[in-house]
């Protein structure tokens, strides 16, 4: 089981990848909005901010998010490392309920590109 330290650094390292888009995926990655990641097995939910192309974690809390965030994750752990390293297929985990994403269905439409 991935620990709390992995997971941040794992959306660390998936922000350093948003920073690098470029085009289509690029426009994706500035939107400006804000973000939850909830980590199932962990029982904890980072909370921030994705702006610039990037993902900024102000807070980790434990359990569930206490605001609705405009975009929402939810995973364990060890599959938001392996989504971050290529390991996992984004599309196949959302199909089989492993990842689960909400958002409006504009922000949907333009984060595919990211995913």
């Amino acid at each position: 089981m991935a620990t709390i330290e992995e997971c941040r650094a794992a959306l660390e390292k998936l922000s350093d990848n948003m920073q690098g888009t470029e085009g289509d995926v690029h426009a994706a990655a500035a939107l400006d909005r804000s973000v939850s990641c909830r980590i199932t097995d962990l029982d904890v939910t980072f909370v921030g901010r994705m702006a610039e192309g990037r993902i900024r974690v102000d807070d980790t809390l434990q359990g569930p998010p206490r605001e609705k965030a405009q975009i929402r994750l939810t995973m364990a752990g060890d599959d938001l490392v392996a989504l971050v390293d290529g390991k996992l297929n984004f599309a196949k985990a959302w199909g089989s309920g492993r990842v689960k994403l909400e958002a409006s269905l504009m922000d949907l439409l333009r984060l595919r590109k990211l995913l």
